[in-house]
């Protein structure tokens, strides 16, 4: 599988169904830790059905607000979206930005993961799945996001069998298996027995990034890409039943990071919702 030749361009915005951005290099002086997060939508190809939540506008208005802190005020943490597990708490839903979605299928792919093996969204089927979008040269929230897939298979013990944690690639200078391999090695993503990174020929990709409603920005092979940062939920029957919203702090220079409390509730939220799709 060839990439398409890597030739610098100006930075031009992928042609897929405008999203929320997860900014990969935010600006040095953001550094407060209740710093909004711009990405807790729902996909656009979703949204049409969002007249259902009509019926749940009161509590709609008070959980967006919620969710839009990347700490949760003792009174906010009261408001929940309905339709959560009982066995998330609502401040981790709230840390998450965890929806739930209308129990559509999710759009099948077939692409080729880290070890070169060419599988189908299907061949899952019977086992819940867990899948993002990252940049195999990231160095901002996809590392972040690593360590909470880590964690959550950890969580998970036995039951992580049945889970299976699937990223697709959004890196268009990035589209070797040995991109992904390296990335997957780094972050000790390899250590997950069902860990697959997804890449492709670039517009195998994009119908992905367009079908999930994925927005990408490439700005450069020595940059890393700007796009949407969400975790969708699938169930063994292949439908998507929840969505949640990656966040990171910033050092002051810069650097992403996620207290370590919040680390271990991402990677325990991701496995209690895996483990009870998949029970």
């Amino acid at each position: 599988m060839t990439p398409e030749p890597v030739t610098p361009e100006p930075a031009t915005p992928e042609p897929v169904t405008p999203r929320p951005l997860n900014d990969a290099n935010p600006s040095a002086s953001s550094t407060s830790p209740l710093t909004p997060q711009p990405f807790r939508l729902l996909p656009p190809r979703l949204l049409a059905l969002s007249l259902l939540a009509v019926l749940l506008a009161a509590a709609a208005v008070g959980v967006t607000a919620l969710l839009l802190r990347r700490t949760p005020s003792p009174a906010a943490t009261s408001l929940r979206p309905s339709g959560l597990p009982g066995n998330i708490s609502t401040g981790v839903a709230a840390l998450m930005g965890l929806s739930p979605v209308p129990a559509s299928k999710a759009p099948a792919f077939a692409l080729t993961d880290q070890a070169g093996r060419r599988l189908t969204l299907s061949s899952f089927r019977g086992h819940s799945i867990v899948l993002e979008f990252m940049d195999p040269h990231c160095t901002d929230i996809c590392p972040i996001v690593s360590q909470e897939f880590v964690d959550a298979y950890h969580d998970l013990g036995r039951r992580g069998r049945s889970v299976v944690f699937v990223a697709v690639n959004v890196n268009r200078y990035a589209l070797q298996v040995a991109d992904v391999a390296a990335f997957s090695n780094q972050h000790q993503l390899s250590t997950i027995p069902t860990w697959h990174f997804f890449t492709g020929p670039l517009d195998a990709l994009r119908r992905v990034w367009s079908d999930y409603g994925i927005q990408v920005q490439s700005r450069g092979p020595r940059a890393d890409v700007i796009h949407s940062s969400v975790v969708y939920f699938i169930a063994p029957n292949g439908t998507e039943r929840f969505l949640a919203s990656p966040i990171a702090d910033h050092t002051s220079a810069g650097t992403a990071y996620l207290p370590a409390a919040q680390l271990g509730a991402w990677g325990r939220g991701i496995a209690t919702i895996a483990a009870d799709l998949s029970a």
